[in-house]
């Protein structure tokens, strides 16, 4: 995999890689929508911060995350995990640009 730095696009590091016959392919270089949990943690924190009384105590925020995170049905999760050959075509396609994700 290649992420793009600079290091890993040196000529020298190229030539190797094909004298080895190793394969590369591209790697966006920071994809943060790849991420399934961050949508998941993106839910969560919406979630929790739409309660009308806001936690104010650490136990309350702990007690609150956990309520909130055992309403997220696994089908949510699912479908985002099974989603991600789909994103990262998507994320090809933008060449690591912005994508709908």
């Amino acid at each position: 995999m290649d992420d793009e730095v600079r290091p890993h696009r040196a000529r020298l590091v190229d030539n190797f890689l094909f004298d080895e016959g190793i394969l590369q392919m591209d790697w966006p270089t920071y994809p943060p929508d790849m991420n399934p949990i961050k949508r998941v943690c993106d839910i969560l924190g919406r979630r929790v911060a739409g309660r009308l009384s806001p936690p104010e105590t650490i136990p309350q925020l702990e007690s609150s995350l956990l309520q909130k995170l055992e309403r997220i049905p696994q089908s949510l999760i699912d479908h985002l995990i099974d989603s991600m050959p789909r994103r990262w075509a998507t994320l090809r396609s933008v060449r690591g640009n912005h994508s709908p994700y």
